[in-house]
């Protein structure tokens, strides 16, 4: 064992949902269970899988796949559409769940989170963790549903713990000690290091490093100086040896909402209701989160000449559906046609809080507009999402579902 690894007891636990948008049709559907089962935004052809069971993988289907190319080399592949509040109602039981045992909890995303137990009761931090581990599985059976597996992995830190959650899926537990940590790093690749793709691995292989253990091995100048240029070098030094230099926590910085066509070359026109329905979208994400913005970035991709965006910085901050879909129009108006993809980003977020009072010293007009908008928001909370919008956005929900927030609670 090196002197440097982190041999304190392990106490970071991360929990993963398995397939967690399959398995959770799965278990709402007892007939899927068992069966190749693909979930897609809207079912179409040309339309991308977002996630696929167990039993689809099996068969080569991978995420970011079409459908009908899945189908060629999964013909029984059963694809489902969507359903958000399903999946956000298993990811409050998994938190719920996971705030049993300690006041730390962060979720990751909407499958996933972790568990520090570094700071909890006497009576919890003097069990084991494996057995609070198995503990959380049997309760995820027993209080969601008998289809709901997880992988659970425990470390001294959240990226030791994370991976020793990815090394037997489904449905594993491992946990990852400086005694058997170069073990562990011997069986992986460098693509398995979360963090670790593209021009990262490019890097590392240029020194010389090859595989995890070589990474681990290394000096910490050649990764400060030479691969990563800076202090994530030192971090990753840290990190792969088993000490916690991920704890911390972000603001939110932007937020916003993107879509694929669902025609193909459709009118201007019919694109503009599609962007309307976006800049609603992030208006209610971005007010949700007691948040203002500066900025407006939109961002076209066309069927033949690429990617195009333009951003614009306001002179004050904004806040309403209407202010954000009037900067974001300005802007689409230079857009090429041909739109296959849209986007709506509101940047440069800001703590409304803050800036009340400064608002208020610019009239009636934005007072009232801040007053119509709030109450839009709370009759929108209360009986349902978008029961109020604009007439211009009327029948879009046919073909903007509610998207699915990879990667992020924020909106949760």
């Amino acid at each position: 064992m090196r002197e440097d690894y982190n041999s304190a007891r392990p106490m970071v636990m991360h929990i993963d949902l398995n397939s967690c948008f399959a398995t959770v049709e799965q278990q709402a559907r007892p007939r899927l269970r068992g069966r190749p089962v693909a979930i897609v935004n809207r079912r179409t052809d040309h339309t991308m899988i977002v996630t696929a069971s167990y039993e689809a993988k099996a068969k080569g289907v991978t995420l970011g796949m079409r459908l009908k190319d899945a189908r060629k080399l999964c013909p029984d592949l059963i694809g489902i559409e969507s359903d958000p509040p399903k999946y956000k109602y298993v990811y409050h039981q998994l938190m719920r769940i996971m705030c049993d045992y300690s006041a730390h909890v962060r979720m990751k995303s909407i499958d996933e989170g972790v568990i520090d137990f570094s700071d909890t009761t006497k009576v919890i931090a003097g069990r084991d963790l494996v057995e609070i581990g198995y503990e959380i599985k049997q309760r995820l059976w027993d209080e969601v549903g008998v289809a709901m597996n997880c992988n659970v992995g425990i470390g001294t830190n959240r990226f030791l713990a994370k991976t020793a959650a990815s090394l037997h899926k489904p449905n594993g537990l491992d946990m990852i000690t400086h005694e058997n940590l170069r073990e562990v790093m011997a069986g992986l690749k460098l693509t398995d290091l979360t963090g670790i793709a593209g021009r990262f691995e490019k890097r590392l292989n240029a020194v010389g490093i090859y595989t995890p253990l070589e990474f681990l091995d290394a000096d910490i100048a050649t990764l400060r100086d030479v691969v990563f240029k800076g202090i994530n070098g030192v971090y990753w030094h840290d990190r792969l040896r088993g000490w916690e230099v991920d704890k911390r926590d972000f603001s939110l910085k932007s937020a916003g909402r993107q879509f694929v066509m669902d025609g193909y070359r459709l009118p201007r026109k019919d694109v503009l209701k599609r962007l309307h329905h976006l800049c609603e979208e992030t208006g209610a994400k971005v007010r949700s989160k007691g948040m203002i913005a500066r900025g407006v970035m939109v961002y076209a991709r066309t069927y033949d000449y690429g990617g195009w965006h333009a951003k614009y910085m306001a002179p004050l901050p904004f806040f309403s559906n209407e202010a954000i879909y009037a900067h974001a129009r300005r802007l689409f108006a230079a857009a090429p046609d041909d739109i296959k993809m849209i986007a709506v980003t509101c940047y440069g977020l800001q703590s409304a809080t803050v800036h009340s009072q400064q608002m208020q010293l610019f009239g009636d007009e934005l007072a009232r507009e801040q007053a119509i908008t709030s109450a839009v928001d709370e009759i929108n909370a209360r009986y349902g999402k978008r029961v109020i919008h604009s007439a211009d956005t009327l029948g879009t929900d046919t073909y903007l579902k509610e998207k699915i927030p990879f990667g992020s609670t924020r909106y949760m």
